[in-house]
């Protein structure tokens, strides 16, 4: 398989070399997570000869020995070596049980660097401070974005790459299949892999029937107002007695997984975070292709979910922005930064670009404002709101 560095992450990475915290890369199954820690292993190498690495990969048979905590802990502690940087690096720790005392243990030794992977069920986010009595830092990785993936395959057209991206998407394991239909069939398994053995194993689900018909209902309507109560309706309409408060627990289990990411409403006038509804974008858009099919796509929806992804994996906090009960699709923050952003397959019409930009003139402060289409030119200005080819701006270093 033809591997790419994926230096976005590998800056974060090296970030935080030498700091006391547990390193915990975390992203939705199959999105790249165990090479980057490989290529992470052979940068370290490369760039210090001082280092002692400790690498234990439980994908691999040859560590079927230490599924236990106490023989990880005993093992790593017989391979330290004096005078030198101890790098300990465990894939898929949640295969040894208990694995969280042996880090614990690691981590109070002040002895070693310690990077770690596992299953996005068994490593939560809202699981982390519990596991580890030590401060962790969090690395989230997402399937390939477009600009990794006009490096992975060498395009230089824009246009034509983010064309073939509209539909090919990042999981970068399809990459391998020369066809459409194999390349679905791969994402499709990823998918229900993701629900049937990481999210029941973890929540001791019994319904994944049920499970399976949330997943599609929000493939289906990404980048639409949603609620529990609005989604168990939907079902229960198709004669299916479904408990909201059973859709509410089904859809946390899902963003938990990071097979969707939910985003909130943010009242630009009032300043304030809205309760009512939310928004459900997929961790990669080629899943809802991979699952519905490609009749009929709304390619502006797709593209919307596209920008959400990447938003989040620049680091911004995400939001759907209301003002005056006209919708801004994205409203994004990071630290002292505020941007405005409205998302369109095109607006090569005068009625659509209206429609479009009349949201963003009608927002009164200073922040930067966007609106980001398929324009296939350089970027313009509009009364203050800049017009950027969307395959530009994702190619924009974060």
């Amino acid at each position: 398989m033809k591997l790419i560095s994926r230096d976005f992450y590998l800056n974060k990475l090296f970030g935080v070399v030498g700091t006391p915290d547990i390193k915990v890369i975390v992203g939705i199954r199959r999105s790249g997570k165990s090479k980057l820690l490989e290529d992470f292993m052979r940068q370290i190498q490369m760039r210090n000869p001082n280092a002692n690495i400790i690498h234990i990969n439980y994908n691999l048979p040859d560590y079927d020995h230490l599924l236990n905590y106490r023989d990880l802990y005993d093992y790593i502690r017989s391979r330290y070596a004096e005078g030198k940087d101890n790098f300990v690096m465990i894939d898929e720790i949640q295969m040894c049980n208990g694995f969280e005392k042996a880090v614990n243990w690691l981590h109070a030794s002040e002895q070693y660097d310690i990077y770690i992977t596992g299953s996005n069920a068994f490593l939560l986010s809202s699981d982390l401070a519990t596991l580890f009595t030590g401060r962790t830092f969090e690395i989230k990785v997402f399937p390939f974005s477009f600009a990794e993936f006009v490096k992975y395959y060498e395009i230089n057209d824009l246009r034509s790459a983010f064309d073939r991206f509209l539909t090919e998407g990042g999981m970068s394991g399809s990459y391998l299949y020369d066809n459409h239909r194999d390349k679905y069939d791969y994402v499709s398994e990823v998918f229900d892999t993701l629900i049937v053995r990481d999210i029941r194993q973890k929540y001791k689900i019994r319904n994944t029937v049920l499970l399976n018909k949330i997943a599609d209902y929000l493939m289906d309507n990404v980048s639409n107002l949603s609620s529990a109560r609005n989604i168990a309706d939907t079902l229960t309409g198709k004669k299916e007695n479904i408990n909201h408060k059973t859709v509410a627990s089904y859809l946390q289990y899902l963003c938990n997984a990071f097979a969707f990411y939910k985003v909130r409403r943010y009242d630009i006038r009032g300043k304030k975070y809205l309760a009512s509804n939310e928004k459900y974008y997929l961790s990669d858009h080629t899943f809802r292709y991979a699952k519905l099919g490609i009749k009929n796509m709304d390619y502006g929806r797709v593209i919307e979910n596209i920008v959400a992804v990447e938003l989040m994996r620049r680091g911004y906090e995400v939001y759907a922005g209301v003002l005056y009960e006209k919708e801004i699709d994205f409203v994004a923050l990071r630290r002292n930064e505020k941007i405005y952003i409205q998302v369109s397959d095109n607006i090569t019409e005068e009625s659509t670009f209206k429609r479009e930009i009349d949201p963003l003139l009608k927002i009164k402060d200073g922040y930067p404002k966007l609106l980001l289409a398929r324009t296939g030119h350089d970027m313009t200005d509009y009364e203050g709101i800049k017009i950027v080819d969307i395959a530009q701006w994702l190619m924009e270093i974060a």
